[in-house]
């Protein structure tokens, strides 16, 4: 079975194709390692075995008739709890939705279900994806397959603890502020973030709507091109979602780096800096040079204020979003308006009820942004001031092809470390923030392992919609360095 379960999806699905190998036999296969790991993992809030064995069923059958949708058919993928699919629950990792049965399915969703592709679950993640380590899930947090008493990071920690684990080949994401390329860092996969309005938003239950983007979590970087490629393209309904023709991105992918400009922001060498990921983080410079890139020095001087922006306009905008969840028409609500003697009673009652810490802590800091004679104070500038970062990239893009530095200060810490130090917990996602702010495609691949046995990630950043570059950066460094061979011992 081992064998089976390292196949990638391109491997995989050449024995699906030539009938060497079933859908259904490999699905039974994950499903089966869902049940040895996950009571140590906890990366799956709900496991979708009938469904997924007649999803496997299907594909079969168009095998047999060489009846082949797409790359995906057959392949065995779990999604993040804050995606909507049909007829199951999706929780967003919060006691307010717990028993919520989504009546239609995100467009991600149908996209991958036309492709043929098998859903195994749902993955743990922090409410409403809040969060830098998944121990703000309502149901519990996962754990770090190399080191169960590690975070696997977030909010998309599931997502990542689960490919890193092999109960499934692949997973999707959602990326607010770095929740695709934070855990792919600390779980050490491939995390991409593509370019805002790449890929559709709809049936994602927001957080902030103007900085969330959907992504794939993978072993590698082929896969993850094949996954973007079923999922991008535009949707009529989701106004922001681009037009722009989506490429094929594995046509592309090995195509070198040779001749491209990548730069390196001093800015990005923050203080407090683990010592072996800045030495991993240099030793990949020298890496891309010799692989034919020119390494060229830049500033993005406005970086320092990319947190404070982003703790201003995420909570604003999760403010907003969350208002929906009143109790009356979905979600958890109390059981008798009266026992509180009105309707702003059950309100309270139910998002009291509903609603984790870290949640009401970001509500709360977005209601006072929002807030009559603070407004122009915060929210005004922090939308100002992201113009100015968004320049900083403009004018560092007529320069270079790339940015690169690494995806995270510090390999995963400690569950439990950081829970009660939420500012130092926001400071996990500096480096991978200012991408979402600028709307940028960014991924993070592994670089390397600490002397203490966890991965290190190393973050590209491209130009708006060029995912090709940023894709063919990264594996460019992936076969030469051969470090996402590496596994957990799990």
């Amino acid at each position: 079975m081992q064998e089976l379960l390292s196949f990638s999806i391109l491997e995989l699905g050449k024995r699906l194709k030539n009938r060497s190998l079933s859908s259904e036999e490999v699905t039974k296969a994950y499903l089966e390692r869902i049940k040895e790991t996950d009571e140590k993992i906890h990366a799956y809030l709900s496991i979708l075995e009938d469904d997924a064995i007649n999803a496997a069923q299907i594909a079969d059958k168009g095998f047999k008739k060489n009846n082949i949708s797409s790359p995906l058919q057959g392949i065995p993928i779990a999604i993040k709890d804050l995606l909507c699919m049909k007829g199951t629950k999706t929780t967003a990792g919060s006691k307010i939705l717990e028993n919520f049965i989504s009546p239609y399915d995100a467009t991600v969703v149908s996209k991958l279900k036309n492709a043929g592709t098998v859903i195994l679950g749902k993955l743990n993640m922090d409410e409403f994806a809040m969060g830098s380590s998944c121990e703000h899930s309502a149901f519990g947090p996962t754990h770090n397959p190399w080191n169960l008493e590690h975070v696997p990071g977030g909010s998309s920690g599931g997502s990542a603890a689960s490919v890193a684990a092999y109960s499934c080949i692949a997973s999707l994401g959602s990326d607010t502020g770095g929740s695709i390329r934070q855990p792919a860092a600390c779980c050490g996969v491939v995390g991409m973030k593509p370019t805002y309005g790449r890929v559709s938003r709809y049936g994602l239950i927001a957080f902030a709507s103007s900085l969330d983007q959907i992504g794939p979590l993978t072993r590698n970087v082929e896969d993850c091109a094949v996954i973007l490629s079923a999922i991008s393209g535009h949707d009529l309904k989701d106004s922001t979602s681009s037009k722009k023709k989506v490429p094929n991105y594995l046509k592309t992918i090995d195509r070198g780096i040779k001749g491209m400009k990548i730069g390196i922001p001093d800015e990005y060498f923050v203080d407090g800096m683990d010592p072996e990921i800045k030495q991993a983080t240099n030793d990949a410079i020298k890496t891309m040079e010799t692989l034919g890139g020119e390494i060229i020095r830049i500033s993005l001087p406005h970086t320092k204020y990319a947190l404070p922006i982003y703790y201003i306009i995420a909570p604003a905008e999760a403010s907003s979003n969350l208002s929906r969840y009143d109790g009356v028409r979905y979600g958890m609500r109390k059981e008798s308006e009266s026992e509180y003697g009105s309707l702003f009673g059950m309100y309270s009652a139910s998002r009291d009820n509903g609603f984790g810490k870290e949640v009401k802590r970001r509500i709360m800091l977005g209601t006072y942004a929002l807030s009559s004679g603070y407004y122009d104070a915060y929210y005004t500038k922090a939308l100002k001031t992201r113009t100015l970062v968004c320049e900083d990239f403009q004018k560092a893009f007529t320069k270079v092809d790339l940015i690169l530095s690494a995806t995270t200060p510090t390999p995963a810490f400690k569950i439990g470390e950081k829970l009660n130090d939420p500012l130092s917990m926001y400071l996990s996602d500096i480096l991978t923030i200012p991408c979402n702010i600028a709307g940028l495609p960014g991924i993070s691949i592994q670089n390397g392992i600490t002397s203490s046995g966890l991965p290190i990630g190393l973050q590209l950043i491209g130009k708006p919609f060029d995912e090709e570059g940023v894709l063919k950066g990264a594996y460019a460094f992936e076969k030469e360095t051969k470090f996402y061979l590496k596994s957990s011992s799990l």
